[in-house]
């Protein structure tokens, strides 16, 4: 399988989502709202997004398993290849008119990401990654940050939806106010990734995500250049509900603050 000669069809399959995201954004009504829980909203624009989605990857690989955010599809990674897709990546953002918002599709390959790309919608801002063949944004190749010292970072984070550790979640954050350049939350997992790939942010972190929220992001970092763990300094971040994201210089010391934290 050549990836280089699908990757113009997907690019070409997400913009096209990303057109009718941009087209309903005005459209929703509060009527057309899920509340899964108190602090998760869908809406049949993600739903939509992602059976078009789905929908047009499978054409390109008729045999591939889905990991999606919404389960319009049965989901499994049983066989060679899996899509995984958040379709809509900052719903509260886009239901309130936030223009922050993406869409994030990756492919694992026999288990391996191979492919990931992140589509800032508002921003039309394409990122996109294949295993050693690098990071680009819009075609020109990108890398993640320079910044050798925390206290010259810009750090990004997420503030997760079920609260038990939230104790240690503000320490973290706590810390990292007092000694870095400042921290952004933006509501999108899928941004933050792709912001510190191409050195907008020098560093991310968050806890209690999801596959869908960071396959495609974890790709972008590795490929520009980028350390991607989870937040014990493990090497395959994935499926491991947290994340910590950042250039090679600034690793030891986000990962130490952190443990440092969790141990206290």
């Amino acid at each position: 399988m050549n990836l280089l000669t699908i990757l113009p069809n997907v690019l070409d399959l997400i913009r096209n989502v990303g057109e009718f995201q941009k087209k309903e954004l005005t459209k929703v009504e509060s009527r057309h709202i899920i509340e899964k829980d108190i602090h998760s909203l869908v809406s049949y624009v993600d739903i939509e997004s992602e059976k078009l989605l789905v929908s047009g990857l499978q054409k390109l690989l008729p045999e591939s398993d889905f990991i999606t955010e919404e389960n319009t599809i049965h989901q499994t990674r049983s066989g060679k290849c899996t899509w995984i897709i958040d379709p809509l990546d900052g719903t509260t953002n886009y239901l309130n008119g936030i223009p922050v918002f993406s869409i994030s599709v990756a492919l694992l390959v026999n288990d391996e990401l191979q492919l990931g790309i992140i589509y800032h919608v508002m921003m039309d801002e394409m990122f996109y990654a294949m295993k050693e063949n690098g990071a680009f944004l819009n075609d020109k190749k990108i890398q993640v940050s320079q910044t050798s010292l925390l206290k010259d970072a810009v750090v990004a984070t997420g503030f997760p939806y079920q609260v038990k550790n939230m104790k240690e979640l503000s320490g973290i954050l706590q810390h990292i106010l007092n000694e870095s350049r400042g921290v952004r939350r933006l509501g999108s997992a899928a941004i933050d990734l792709a912001y510190t790939s191409c050195g907008r942010f020098d560093a991310y972190y968050e806890a209690m995500i999801n596959p869908w929220d960071v396959a495609a992001g974890i790709l972008l970092m590795t490929e520009a250049g980028g350390n991607v763990t989870d937040m014990n300094g493990a090497k395959d971040p994935l499926f491991a509900k947290n994340i910590l994201a950042c250039n090679s210089y600034l690793q030891e010391e986000m990962l130490g603050l952190i443990l440092k934290v969790r141990a206290s």
